[in-house]
């Protein structure tokens, strides 16, 4: 039978465990930056996406923080573009796989598989996947932007 001591402990303990547990699934970070530690879009300029029509590398030299991740340009003005609007260049979902978040996963994108659609840049796991995600666009992205941002809880 426990006495009040181990009942007082218990009192204690359990809520303190349960506090700890909640900081070990912490939320998962916006941005994707596992392709290349620390860049966002695995160091590609995202602004090239919308003015050269390519993935472009950035450069460490034309480089700022945003939502807690470094984004790489290929120039100055690339670079001043995305100061003034990053949302607007930013790819989707934080370069999540689109298609994935669709379907429930939080997948990476790979910079190399993307598409800009209705001014929104989204990436795509790989081009197996976006083969499968470009026959149903409106249908997916609907999919994601319901569960963005709730499954990076």
């Amino acid at each position: 039978m426990p006495n009040r001591r181990t009942v007082l402990i218990g009192m204690v303990a359990l809520p303190m465990a349960a506090l700890f547990a909640r900081r070990a699934y912490a939320k998962k970070p916006e941005i994707f930056t596992g392709i290349v530690r620390g860049k966002a879009a695995g160091g590609y300029d995202v602004v090239a996406y919308f003015t050269e029509g390519k993935p472009v590398k950035g450069s460490p030299r034309f480089t700022m923080q945003w939502k807690g991740a470094a984004w790489d340009f290929a120039s100055s003005a690339n670079l001043e573009k995305f100061r003034a609007s990053p949302e607007g260049y930013a790819p989707q979902y934080g370069g999540h796989c689109a298609y994935g978040l669709a379907n429930g996963y939080l997948v990476k994108g790979d910079p190399q598989q993307w598409r800009i659609v209705n001014g929104r840049l989204f990436l795509n796991y790989s081009a197996d996947v976006q083969s499968r995600w470009i026959k149903d666009i409106p249908g997916y992205v609907q999919a994601s932007d319901k569960r963005w941002p709730d499954i990076l809880k």
